[in-house]
């Protein structure tokens, strides 16, 4: 089978075999409603996550998205014939707790495949064969490996450990409430003071659990993560695969300011009661959409795609009152939560004369600069790593079901690829997050062939000079990355079937990320907390009353989480029942 579709697609994936699975969603109407209570644009997890908490509420829900597959960037699609993929998002491991219990996933079709070793790192070295580092959960193994390049750093490592373990345990109940109301604090009315009060005992709490560490956290946050991983270890294989996690999805370099945020947010989740551990989803993470889905639809919510949003209908008063479809259908309602994006939803959606021209300068000055561009690949069979040569029987290897850290012999490396970037031009030696989620879910592609996640950094949303992301820049850059994986691998290139490229403008088209950025805008501090997405309106309301952000553009940012989701709902329950 893998001679013939080669024989078909070549070394490209033509458009016409682009095919999106359109999703089940049992129990949602077969026609849309002229009114309900409440309307969510976008079908992205957190908006399913909203409107799953609104509808168990009593509140009347429907979730209107314009592509043809439930989930945002959380999708499974068939691009190459029998290959199914995680387009966008790939692995999951900060959806809350909480939501996983509320909402039943597991009763609505959730299965998480957990990955024990879970980080990869090859070398390439004069040396045969050349070394590597694997990263588990078992910690006298993992020692054992970071001994190869240092016994001090693997002395260390179970302190760092705990003590990046005590920061995220004090800041995990800030995820999941919505940020203080500084203004309503100086100016607001009694029950907003009240409500501002009540908002900021998650953030004292945090800051007592830190106690006499506080300044050493402190740094954490503000400082490059470089600086952080110089004072603890000493080998550079080591730093830079720890380093990735802070700098992932973001346009910065581990000399950045604030990086070690970026690391944080990364490890703040867990997997089946591990804090930290990131998993594949059975089935593609569209399963994952597909089961908050199911539990928003039990409940009674109604769910469309092809819905696509025009603006937001405002009444006499100001308030939202509800939506315009683009085809002119109009959907009454008194609660209207947007998933999508601030920059869509306040520069597109609503109307700037209604809005603060403030608001809108802040809105428009949000960083959302990308460094991803996300490659998913069909092949017929698994990279054998010089490093960590295949098995005779072709069966996976336990580092095959890792996250595969490609051009990570030092720091120093991606700081170059990112020097580059910014100057323009995509890296030539691209930092590689190399995923097979095939090897524990075989489902995902024909026998014996896989899947392929690249997540690949530093690639400029703008090149130099203006040109512009053409077919020809986007495979000069694939067969750029597909280079730098033969060298680990030797082969990988004529096991390709096929491959979906998709740069910063591709991600901002397809998914609505802005820029292309995957957290719907930076994740720096100056773009945390109190100031996402904007001062003054960081709690889920904006400035139109009954009008609320519900994604990742809102408190506590991106990653497949859905706390924006559940924090929202929370809030505009708490105003419906005023209403």
């Amino acid at each position: 089978m893998a001679a013939g579709l080669r024989a078909r697609l070549g070394t490209g994936c033509p458009s016409r075999w682009l095919r999106g699975v359109r999703l089940a969603h049992a129990g949602a109407a077969d026609r849309l409603q002229q009114e309900y209570d409440a309307v969510v644009i976008g079908a992205g997890h957190n908006g399913l996550v909203a409107a799953a908490y609104l509808q168990r509420a009593g509140v009347r829900t429907a979730v209107l998205e314009k592509r043809h597959v439930l989930g945002g960037a959380a999708v499974t699609e068939e691009i190459v014939p029998g290959f199914k993929f995680s387009r966008a998002s790939y692995l999951l491991s900060l959806l809350r707790p909480q939501i996983y219990a509320e909402l039943e996933l597991k009763r609505h079709g959730l299965r998480v495949l957990p990955r024990d070793p879970y980080s990869f790192t090859p070398l390439l070295e004069d040396r045969s064969p050349p070394r590597s580092l694997l990263l588990g959960h078992d910690m006298a193994q993992t020692q054992r490996q970071i001994a190869q390049f240092s016994r001090k750093d693997a002395q260390a490592y179970p302190e760092y450990e705990a003590f990046m373990g005590g920061l995220v345990s004090a800041l995990d109940p800030l995820l999941d409430a919505p940020p203080v109301d500084t203004a309503a604090l100086g100016q607001g009315s009694l029950l907003q003071r009240l409500r501002a009060l009540q908002a900021l005992r998650p953030l004292l709490r945090a800051g007592l659990a830190l106690g006499r560490q506080l300044p050493c956290y402190y740094e954490v946050l503000t400082a490059p993560i470089s600086k952080i991983l110089d004072q603890w270890f000493e080998s550079e294989p080591l730093k830079a695969t720890l380093a990735t996690d802070a700098v992932i999805g973001a346009m910065a370099s581990p000399h950045t300011p604030g990086s070690g945020y970026v690391l944080l947010h990364h490890v703040m989740g867990e997997l089946e009661g591990r804090r930290g551990a990131w998993g594949y989803v059975a089935g593609g993470m569209g399963a994952l959409s597909e089961a908050i889905a199911r539990a928003a639809t039990a409940q009674g919510a109604h769910i469309f795609a092809e819905k696509a949003v025009c603006h937001v209908l405002l009444g006499r008063d100001g308030r939202a009152q509800g939506i315009v479809l683009q085809d002119g259908t109009e959907v009454r309602s008194k609660l209207v939560l947007s998933n999508a994006s601030p920059q869509i939803t306040f520069l597109e959606l609503t109307p700037q004369e209604q809005l603060p021209k403030d608001f809108v300068q802040r809105i428009r000055q949000v960083d959302t600069r990308s460094p991803v561009t996300k490659i998913n690949v069909a092949v017929d069979r698994l990279p054998s790593f010089l490093a960590a040569p295949n098995a005779c029987d072709g069966r996976p290897l336990p580092h095959h079901q890792c996250s595969i850290h490609l051009n990570c012999e030092g720091t120093r490396l991606l700081h170059e690829a990112f020097t580059e970037a910014t100057q323009g031009h995509p890296s030539s030696r691209p930092m590689i997050e190399l995923c097979i989620p095939s090897v524990l879910d075989p489902g995902l592609a024909p026998r014996g062939c896989h899947v392929v996640s690249l997540f690949t950094q530093y690639t400029p949303s703008v090149l130099a000079g203006g040109r512009p992301w053409d077919e020809q820049a986007r495979n000069a850059y694939a067969d750029v990355v597909f280079d730098c994986i033969e060298a680990y691998a030797p082969g990988f290139k004529a096991s390709v079937i096929g491959r979906d490229i998709l740069t910063p403008p591709d991600l901002e088209r397809i998914f609505g990320l802005p820029g292309g950025n995957i957290f719907h805008g930076g994740m720096s501090l100056d773009q945390l907390y109190f100031a996402r997405p904007a001062p003054c309106y960081a709690g889920y309301r904006s400035p139109i009353p009954s009008l609320y952000l519900c994604g990742s553009g809102a408190h506590p940012g991106g990653g497949v989480m859905g706390a924006a989701g559940r924090n929202a709902a929370r809030v505009a329950l708490e105003d419906f029942r005023h209403l």
